[in-house]
């Protein structure tokens, strides 16, 4: 801006200066030197020229100020259109009206158009922020967000050979390593919460929190079951649905889990039954304890929580802070409902690093459609989303199986 002014001003001191000099000062000969009328107005014509340059210049940078970023008026141009437009038009009146370009100028819409509606960036992020509260599995697991279901990963076997060789010796070749593919097993979760048309009617009714949070408790339910113990068919393939064996890592095959057996069908053995918690925390390689935490389920946690060491402590340690998981032999504890309960042969209880040996995978975007006909006077809202889950390392996972061996 300064530098704006000083240009205006050195161009209007031109102006004035050179209308000044030709006009003679009072008393002299002015009449001889006196400027001509059209000489004055040219010169007039050109500052106001100027100062109309100068000023279209101010505007565009007070403009420019004003202007948001791009990543700015993304959020609070076409996804807050988009978001308007869903909830007071499709949600709450089932319009249609216009509803598709906004959803083509928003930030979440990745699904090709096959019925229904992207639902917007903003709700979106409310129902991801449930389901990571809601369902265990998810906020410990590695989650990805694809376009596509044909998602797969490559997965090391085993590693680069090496050895030792002299100064001048040769380097024979050695072995490469050997990859597996792993591709998640994908299903369609919905939910079909319903409203009935007074409550949508209703200002004061947030339709948006509502749906979110029905959405958010159906999707966690089907997911928890389904990360944990699900077939694989028409959905994800829980780890527990994977093949198990009580041999160590370097001697199983890719893909099978192993178990650590308490000696005893359905129960602890009677004598330091928490040694074989200790037994299962080593059975995980020290290169996935960090980041490790035992799964298991209310009941079974409450046995745990009696165990002692030798001094009459508690293995058990309640978080401090707030948010935070109460910690066994120094790993936190994730209790999730769908794991089985202690019972003749049943896996109780997993130890391991999720988020390296399970992987979630689901079509970004959650996809709505309003169904005000099936059951008058309810209004359903259907709700659609891709989502798959696969272990991907069976390394990372060791179960605790109540078995005799």
């Amino acid at each position: 801006m300064d530098g704006y002014e000083i240009k205006g001003a050195t161009a209007l001191e031109d102006v004035f200066g050179a209308a000044g000099a030709d006009v003679a000062p009072a008393g002299g000969d002015g009449a001889a030197h006196a400027p001509a009328h059209s000489e004055i107005e040219e010169k007039m014509a050109q500052l106001a020229r100027t100062v109309a340059r100068l000023d279209r210049r101010v505007a565009d940078l007070v403009g420019a100020a004003r202007r948001p970023l791009l990543g700015e008026a993304k959020a609070a141009g076409a996804d807050d259109v988009h978001r308007q437009a869903f909830t007071e038009r499709y949600l709450r009146k089932g319009l249609e009206t216009g509803l598709a370009g906004a959803e083509a100028k928003s930030l979440n819409v990745s699904a090709p158009q096959d019925g229904g509606y992207a639902v917007p960036e903003a709700i979106d992020r409310m129902i991801e922020t449930r389901l990571r509260d809601i369902s265990p599995l998810r906020s410990v697991a590695s989650v990805v967000q694809v376009g596509t279901a044909n998602y797969k990963k490559l997965v090391a076997t085993g590693g680069f050979a090496s050895g030792w060789v002299s100064e001048t010796a040769e380097r024979p070749e050695t072995a490469t390593p050997a990859f597996a593919e792993v591709a998640p097993f994908w299903g369609e979760l919905y939910a079909n919460p319903a409203a009935t048309q007074t409550m949508l009617d209703d200002a004061v009714f947030d339709v948006e929190t509502w749906l979110a949070g029905e959405i958010a408790l159906e999707f966690a339910q089907q997911e928890g079951a389904a990360f944990i113990a699900g077939t694989g068919t028409n959905q994800p393939k829980g780890f527990l649905a994977y093949p198990m064996a009580a041999t160590k890592d370097t001697a199983r095959p890719f893909g099978t889990l192993q178990y650590v057996a308490t000696g005893v069908a359905g129960n602890f053995p009677s004598t330091d039954p928490a040694d074989k918690l200790v037994d299962l925390v080593h059975a995980l390689r020290p290169t996935y304890r960090q980041g490790a935490v035992f799964l298991m389920n209310s009941a079974t946690l409450a046995r745990i929580r009696k165990f002692k060491d030798g001094d009459g402590n508690f293995l058990w340690r309640p978080s401090l802070v707030e948010g935070q998981p109460a910690t066994l032999l120094g790993y936190p504890v994730i209790e999730a409902q769908d794991m089985p309960d202690i019972e003749s042969d049943s896996c109780a209880i997993a130890f391991g690093n999720f988020a390296h040996g399970y992987v979630i995978a689901e079509r970004t975007g959650t996809r709505i459609l309003r169904d005000p006909y099936s059951n008058k006077p309810f209004v359903h809202f259907y709700a659609t989303r891709r989502v798959g889950g696969a272990v991907v390392n069976s390394d990372a996972i060791k179960l605790l199986k109540f078995s005799a061996s």
